[in-house]
């Protein structure tokens, strides 16, 4: 069974940046698909990132196109994120996702990690 194991996450300021890792273990290939969701206090689990196994396709959401780069390191099974330029709007439990569809929709993703606390103070 896959298994996601989220780090990075913490306070930081308005403005700032953060670098958020995933660690995949339970499976000798990790999903075709990794990524990472977040969810604000009191709003929908929203899409952040999604990468291909091979690297060379990415997708991001709307509100943070521009300022999130995902990566993935298959030799060491790990899946990260930067993003930049972060807002209070930032804030939330961001999860490490992972799918075997080749274009998952929101609820084709089949492993999720605990999630990894990020507060972006103003």
């Amino acid at each position: 069974q896959v298994q996601l194991v989220e780090s990075g996450g913490g306070l930081v300021q308005a403005g700032g940046s953060l670098r958020l890792s995933c660690a995949v273990s339970g499976t000798i290939v990790s999903p075709y698909i990794m990524g990472w969701f977040r969810q604000a206090p009191g709003k929908e689990r929203e899409f952040v990132a999604a990468i291909s196994r091979s690297g060379d396709v990415t997708n991001y959401g709307t509100s943070v196109k521009g300022r999130c780069t995902i990566s993935r390191d298959n030799a060491k099974n790990t899946v990260n994120l930067r993003m930049n330029s972060l807002t209070p709007e930032d804030t939330g439990i961001y999860y490490c996702v992972g799918s075997d569809y080749l274009r998952p929709s929101r609820d084709q993703y089949n492993s999720w990690g605990q999630g990894t606390q990020v507060t972006v103070s103003s």
